[in-house]
């Protein structure tokens, strides 16, 4: 070849030297963003976000069943513009997601919530924000601008659950979505083998954790104490609210105990944590807007059904009665395709968004949520759906039939 021809070839890359671009830029899917946090975030923090309850069979299970799954493409049809957009509890999204709620949010970046909502408003879709985020109620209202819901729990103190409720609704948040998984906290092992507290001792095993991650450390003791601010009010010290809280769950909540809560908000209201078909059917009759079909991540009840396959049963019971949204193991924009063609509204993103926030903080969840829309985008051209609503179930098929 000539040297012309040659120089023609060599294409070499421009080095790029900002780390966090560089972290950006090997980042191709979601897992990309897990290995990289795995690597940045102290071994209990990461486990936290990242395990599941004792030998984690239901958070493996919620990604394998996928791999079950097979979608059957039509073709020849005009695909070159695809609408993403979706009505979600009475609002519009510009894609069929919503981020999840998440707990202790600033352990894994120090913007925490922040971070999480103001990426969720510059994608247009909505940003839940949990009872045991680290950011207060107000706060997150005040300080982002997209649309917001609020996720409660059915504490034993009522007092405090109707105070939250009507905390969300003076400032502004759109929805209620109710998590009723947690009679009681699931068995998380890895948290237990880590010596896992909120907020991190500095006993010596943290330290010397802290020392392999000297940036995380030094914002973690930099920046204003962490705590769960929208309860802090209710202990003297953090860890006097994680103890509060702890004991805040009760088992003995009913149907009946959700009556209450649903005549005190006045908005979309959704029950998030069901997988069983007779639960869908109580919460039509119970009168909420929407339910969330999910295992909590594979965190509360080992041996439960993965979601994608406990979901289609779900939709078939209550679907043209109320929103049906999806939760747990969506890692790839097919697996949103798959979701959406078995009849959810829309699929909950957490851990997805919470491994490029330890990435690379706000730009992190920026790229998580652009990486699944780029793959969701694609998979919708490849099988053949130019709307939301040309998913179907005939488009999933079992792999044993494929």
């Amino acid at each position: 070849m000539k040297p012309s021809e040659i120089a023609a070839l060599l294409r070499p890359r421009r080095p790029v030297f900002r780390p966090t671009a560089r972290r950006l830029a090997r980042s191709r899917t979601v897992d990309d963003l897990r290995r990289i946090a795995r690597r940045r975030l102290p071994r209990p923090v990461f486990d936290y976000i990242d395990g599941g309850a004792e030998d984690e069979l239901t958070l493996r299970a919620n990604t394998g069943a996928f791999d079950d799954l097979v979608l059957l493409p039509r073709v020849l049809r005009d695909v070159d513009d695809v609408d993403l957009t979706t009505a979600i509890l009475g609002s519009e999204s510009a894609l069929p997601i919503a981020l999840a709620p998440t707990g202790f949010t600033r352990m894994v970046h120090h913007e925490g919530e922040l971070a999480v909502a103001r990426a969720a408003a510059r994608a247009g879709v909505p940003y839940t924000l949990s009872t045991m985020g680290t950011r207060s109620i107000e706060r997150v209202a005040a300080e982002t601008d997209g649309a917001q819901w609020f996720q409660l729990y059915v504490w034993r103190d009522r007092g405090l659950a109707r105070e939250l409720i009507a905390r969300a609704k003076e400032a502004g948040y759109a929805a209620l979505v109710l998590t009723v998984d947690v009679p009681v906290p699931g068995a998380r092992e890895r948290d237990l083998r880590n010596g896992f507290t909120i907020p991190p001792s500095l006993g010596l095993r943290t330290f010397f954790e802290g020392a392999k991650h000297p940036h995380w450390w030094w914002r973690f003791l930099t920046r204003d104490v962490m705590s769960f601010e929208s309860v802090s009010d209710r202990a003297a010290s953090p860890s006097g609210v994680m103890q509060f809280l702890a004991e805040q769950f009760d088992p003995s909540v009913t149907w009946d105990d959700l009556d209450w809560m649903r005549q005190a908000w006045d908005g979309p209201f959704v029950l998030k944590g069901v997988v069983h078909p007779d639960d869908a059917r109580q919460a039509v009759d119970l009168g909420v807007t929407g339910i969330v079909v999910s295992n909590h991540g594979g965190r509360q009840l080992d041996r439960g059904p993965a979601t994608i396959d406990a979901l289609p049963g779900v939709v078939d019971a209550v679907g043209d009665r109320l929103e049906v949204l999806f939760d747990s193991g969506i890692r790839r924009g097919r697996d949103i395709v798959t979701a959406l063609a078995l009849g959810a509204r829309a699929c909950m993103i957490g851990r997805a968004y919470l491994y490029g926030l330890a990435t690379a903080g706000e730009q992190g969840v920026d790229h998580a949520i652009a990486l699944l829309t780029a793959e969701l985008r694609r998979s919708m051209q490849l099988v053949g759906a130019r709307t939301v609503s040309e998913l179907e179930p005939s488009m999933v098929i079992r792999r044993s039939r494929a």
